[in-house]
């Protein structure tokens, strides 16, 4: 945890934002796995841990916007409790260590909230995206389950927005320790991986380094030879000549800061010469954007001058023709690249999208674009310091999307598809470092950047195959 102090500025900070009503910030319990004594690893709800900073089960917690008062809501553990689980601090303790001076029995949320409402104070919620929670504030508030994502509170939500999206010190420290681990689990895939391997067994060892130095994976691991497929989550091919393995994997340290890289490497140490052209493409992107982050510039810009690189050159390639301008207006690079640039990343590797996407990344001086491809950018913000982004240009050989635009003749003024029919079997390359936004340009997060250029890659895995 941080000091209490550090909690209570910014509960205080979200009070003023807010003004009037009642701040009703809901933590997690735990969820069963297939039992309901045998339950999935507990993650608490990171608004709460970003104001509360407790990682404990069955917590909630009021703010007063208008008077200041501040209750943490549970329960003191039972008898049973303690032979089980051992001595727990107490609610009031609990209380105290964040600098709040109120605690009440959980059930005591219920006729506060009741005895708010008949004073006609507003009830401000977030979103709730666990069902548990979706059916305690049906029963808190006498709200439709179905209602609830309608009926949350657009003031909170921008409040909160307001504070998470740049990162105090303290939080950059965190983060740059989830980094470390994550370098160490990639680090790690990329000197392992040989011919024979099964996929599991790499991502296995990443997901254990994860554990060894942090709380959990940040999300769950994504490692295939089908790089083509997003978001790949199948580990059950075995490492084959010529192939290319996405791996785009990160930690969460033990304050539920996270990291989120990717890298892609050839599975006999070796890039093919068509994979180094257009792995090539992918990493010159990524400096490319590396080079434009700065306060000032929204992120859409950066994610167009990406989609612009990509036109050029693969039109060199044969793959693309026509007016490159042109191309990039009509999103013709989308075929290649069908997911945005980056996102926000912090006490989630997408950072509060349980508060919703375009609160986020467009606020209300952005708005998101319909056209396919950049419908998927996550973070179009003006960029300012203490902003956590991603960088993470992709180039994919879709054969499904390929085979549907041709059909269509989408883009077919510039797209060479007949070009195309050799690289059906190729997959895909992303490349991703996570990015603190700084007042006169951007850095890398973490102590050290993952070998990214073809002869650093080479280099690392010349010996795995001996």
């Amino acid at each position: 945890m941080f000091t209490k102090a550090v909690y209570a500025a910014r509960r205080q900070r979200l009070a003023k934002d807010v003004a009037k009503g009642i701040i009703l910030i809901l933590g997690n319990s735990e969820a069963p796995a297939n039992y309901p004594d045998n339950c999935y690893t507990f993650r608490q709800d990171s608004n709460f841990l970003y104001f509360f900073g407790l990682n404990d089960p069955d917590l909630a917690a009021v703010i007063d916007a208008e008077t200041g008062e501040e209750i943490l809501f549970g329960d003191d553990v039972s008898i049973d409790d303690i032979i089980w689980m051992g001595p727990q601090p107490s609610i009031a303790d609990k209380a105290a260590s964040i600098g709040v001076k109120k605690s009440k029995k959980y059930a005591d949320l219920h006729k506060y909230l009741v005895s708010a409402k008949s004073a006609k104070k507003e009830i401000h919620f977030t979103p709730p995206y666990r069902y548990h929670n979706m059916i305690l504030l049906n029963s808190l508030l006498g709200l439709p389950i179905d209602s609830l994502k309608k009926k949350a509170s657009v003031t909170l939500i921008k409040a909160i927005v307001a504070q998470r999206i740049v990162k105090d010190k303290y939080e950059i420290e965190e983060i740059d320790k989830a980094c470390n681990i994550g370098y160490a689990m990639h680090y790690t895939a990329m000197k392992l991986a040989k011919l024979g391997m099964v996929e599991q067994e790499l991502a296995g060892l990443m997901d254990g380094i994860a554990r060894q130095h942090g709380s959990m994976v940040s999300f769950a691991t994504i490692l295939s030879q089908n790089g083509e497929t997003l978001h790949n989550h199948t580990h059950n091919q075995i490492l084959t000549k010529d192939r290319l393995i996405v791996i785009d994997a990160g930690a969460e340290n033990n304050m539920n800061y996270c990291s989120d890289n990717t890298r892609t490497i050839p599975s006999s140490g070796k890039f093919t010469q068509q994979q180094k052209e257009i792995y090539n493409i992918v990493s010159d992107a990524n400096n490319l954007a590396l080079k434009m982050a700065r306060p000032g510039i929204t992120y859409l810009e950066v994610h167009v001058a990406v989609y612009r690189l990509f036109a050029e050159r693969l039109k060199e390639l044969g793959l693309m023709k026509g007016n490159v301008d042109e191309a990039v207006a009509n999103g013709a690079p989308a075929l290649f690249m069908p997911h945005g640039l980056g996102h926000n990343m912090g006490l989630d590797v997408h950072d509060m999208e349980d508060l919703g996407e375009d609160y986020v990344g467009y606020g209300s001086a952005a708005k998101r674009s319909k056209q396919f491809g950049l419908a998927s950018l996550r973070m179009a913000r003006k960029l300012v310091p203490g902003n956590v982004i991603t960088d993470e240009p992709g180039i994919y050989f879709i054969p499904a999307l390929i085979e549907k635009w041709k059909k269509e003749k989408t883009n077919a003024q510039f797209i060479n598809f007949s070009k195309l029919k050799d690289y059906y079997n190729f997959g895909g390359i992303r490349l991703e470092d996570d990015v603190l936004i700084t007042t006169d340009g951007c850095r890398l997060l973490g102590a050290k950047r993952l070998p990214i250029t073809v002869k650093d890659v080479e280099r690392e895995m010349k010996d795995n195959n001996k």
